[in-house]
């Protein structure tokens, strides 16, 4: 089983906000899957392990079948240890099982990274999650969102909605997000990271 969790901030007034790519990706992944129509995620997730979630079984290569939980935590992005940890405990997943889905001031609009480990690089959702797990050595899958322009505070550009020309670059990096998790559940990280750590051609 592997545990995919998307950061973001629950409520209407963050729906679009570059800090919730995260929630766009489990929705997005959801649809993919067939799992709920376009936008129907929130209406047809269940309520468990302080967050919105939804299971089911993926093919894998093996032709094995692939148990994955999507969650969106409810708490808020700076909280958002306490969903991860309360769905390990449950299934008892170690933190390799675990992939998380954040938004990178570091990176340019709709360019993705994984890695296997690593800091939180100051990203509160991340900083609750090391402490939550006393380890920084689980799966996470970055997208960039451009740094903010100057003069502008780091917490209201994340906060602040896509501009027209940066959804029209998010919205197939979010596919590709997609693509990479589903190569990571059946292949690994490091098959994921060779595939999906470059950019697209």
């Amino acid at each position: 089983m592997k545990l995919i969790v998307g950061l973001g901030n629950p409520g209407i007034e963050y729906v679009g906000t570059r800090h919730n790519v995260g929630f766009e990706l489990v929705d997005r992944m959801a649809e993919k899957l067939g799992w709920v129509r376009p936008g129907d995620f929130d209406r047809n997730a269940r309520k468990k392990f302080d967050g919105l979630t939804m299971d089911g079984l993926v093919d894998s290569s093996t032709g094995a079948k692939e148990k994955l939980l999507l969650v969106k935590p409810t708490t808020y992005m700076n909280l958002s240890g306490r969903s991860v940890q309360a769905a390990m405990s449950f299934y008892q997943l170690t933190p390799m099982d675990v992939m998380v889905v954040l938004d990178d001031l570091a990176l340019p609009c709709g360019k993705i990274r994984l890695r296997g480990s690593g800091s939180s690089g100051g990203h509160n959702g991340l900083k609750d999650i090391e402490k939550m797990l006393s380890t920084n050595a689980y799966p996470r899958l970055r997208i960039g969102i451009d740094p903010p322009p100057e003069f502008v505070a780091g917490r209201d550009y994340v906060l602040g909605k896509w501009s027209p020309e940066q959804k029209k670059i998010v919205n197939p990096a979010v596919d590709r997000a997609c693509g990479a998790i589903l190569t990571w559940a059946d292949k690994g990280i490091e098959k994921a990271m060779s595939q999906f750590n470059v950019d697209p051609v």
